[in-house]
C-alpha cells in the first residue's frame, strides 16, 4: 500500500500556479527523494501532504487516510523536520523533547533521543544558545518521537557539518530499517543519492521524472563519460571520434597533457580503437557515470543535455 498518494494535485495562489495536476506515489518502507529547483513547488507539496494548506483541486492520501479529513490521525503517526523552523530560545533541549513526547502521548526518554542525534551533552542548555546545526539536530530528535510510520524531512542537513550530515544519513537508514517510510527533500544531491530508493524531480509544479537513481541516470543522454589521457590530439581525430555512432560529444581538456572527454552511450572500445588507428597513444582512461546532479540539471534546465521522456 502506498504511504503517500498525490492525485492530480493543483494549487494556485491567485493567478500564480504553484502545482499543476501533480500525481505520484511513495511506497511504504521506501526512502523517497524529492528534488526540484527553488520555486518548483516542493514546499507547497509538503504542506499539502501535512494539510498545512488546502489544494485548489486534487487529492492527497497519507498512510491510507485522506490528508484533509484525517490530518490529526496522520500527524500522530508522522515525524516532521520542516525547513526553516526555529526552536524556542528560552526552552532547553530537554523541554523541547518533553513537549514533543507529551504531544505524541509516548513515554520516551529525552536523553536517549538526544543521544541518537549527538546532542545529549546539551540536554539542559537553552536552545537560544544553539548553533544552526545544533538546532537542526534538536528538531530531528523531535521528529523521531513516537517511532513514526512516516518521516518527512525537508532539507535535513541544513547547518550540519560533514560528520553531522553523515550521522543524519545513518539515522535515516536506521529509521527505514525499523520500517519507517522516509520522504526526503533536499537540494544536496549527494545526500539524496546516498540514501534514497527512488527520486522524483519537480519542475514548475509538475513531476518531470521519477525513478531509481540508476534509472534516472539511464534516462539521461550521454549518461557515461570516457576520460582518455592521450599523448596528443588533433582536429581530424577529434572530429572522427565525434562521428562514431555511439558518441554524443567529445571535448579536449588541457594542452600539454590533453585529456579527451567523450560522452558515449555504447561501445567504449570503438573510441579507443579510433584513436590508436590514428597513431594517438592512449596513456590512461577511466569512465564516469552521470551523477544525480547531472541528471537534475538535465531535467530542470533548458540548456543541458537532451533527455529521454521519463
Amino acid at each position: 500500500m502506498p504511504a503517500i498518494t498525490v492525485d492530480n494535485l493543483t494549487k494556485s495562489y491567485g493567478q500564480e500556479l504553484a502545482l499543476q495536476d501533480l500525481s505520484f506515489e511513495v511506497q511504504e518502507g521506501e526512502v523517497f527523494g524529492f528534488l526540484g529547483p527553488n520555486g518548483a513547488g516542493k514546499s507547497t507539496t509538503i504542506n499539502a501532504i501535512l494539510d498545512f494548506i488546502r489544494p485548489t483541486s486534487g487529492q492527497v492520501e497519507v498512510l491510507g487516510f485522506d490528508a484533509q479529513a484525517h490530518s490529526r490521525e496522520i500527524r500522530a503517526r508522522t515525524g516532521v523536520l520542516p525547513e526553516g523552523v526555529e526552536t524556542y530560545n528560552r526552552l532547553t533541549a530537554r523541554q523541547h523533547l518533553e513537549f514533543a513526547i507529551e504531544s505524541k502521548g509516548t513515554h520516551e526518554d529525552p536523553e536517549a533521543l538526544l543521544e541518537r542525534v549527538g546532542l545529549a551533552d546539551a540536554i539542559d542548555k537553552k536552545a537560544g544558545g544553539f548553533s544552526k546545526g545544533m538546532s537542526q539536530r534538536l528538531m530531528l530528535a523531535m521528529a523521531l518521537v513516537g517511532e513514526p510510520d512516516l518521516l518527512i524531512l525537508d532539507e535535513p542537513s541544513t547547518g550540519l557539518d560533514p560528520n553531522g550530515a553523515r550521522e543524519m544519513r545513518d539515522l535515516v537508514r536506521e529509521e527505514n530499517e525499523r520500517g519507517a517510510t522516509v520522504f526526503f527533500s533536499s537540494h544536496i544531491m549527494e545526500q539524496v543519492e546516498a540514501v534514497c530508493d527512488r527520486v522524483g524531480i519537480l519542475r514548475n509544479g509538475e513531476m518531470v521524472a521519477i525513478d531509481t537513481v540508476g534509472g534516472l541516470r539511464d534516462s539521461v543522454s550521454s549518461g557515461t563519460s570516457l576520460h582518455i589521457a592521450v599523448d596528443h590530439i588533433d582536429d581530424d581525430a577529434l572530429q572522427a571520434v565525434r562521428s562514431l555512432p555511439d558518441v554524443d560529444n567529445a571535448t579536449v581538456e588541457g594542452d600539454t597533457q590533453p585529456t579527451l572527454v567523450v560522452a558515449v552511450d555504447g561501445s567504449k572500445t570503438a573510441v579507443l580503437g579510433e584513436l590508436e588507428d590514428r597513431g594517438i597513444e592512449v596513456e590512461d582512461f577511466s569512465t564516469e557515470e552521470a551523477s544525480l546532479d547531472d541528471v537534475f540539471r538535465s531535467y530542470t534546465t533548458d540548456t543541458e543535455a537532451e533527455v529521454q521522456a521519463p
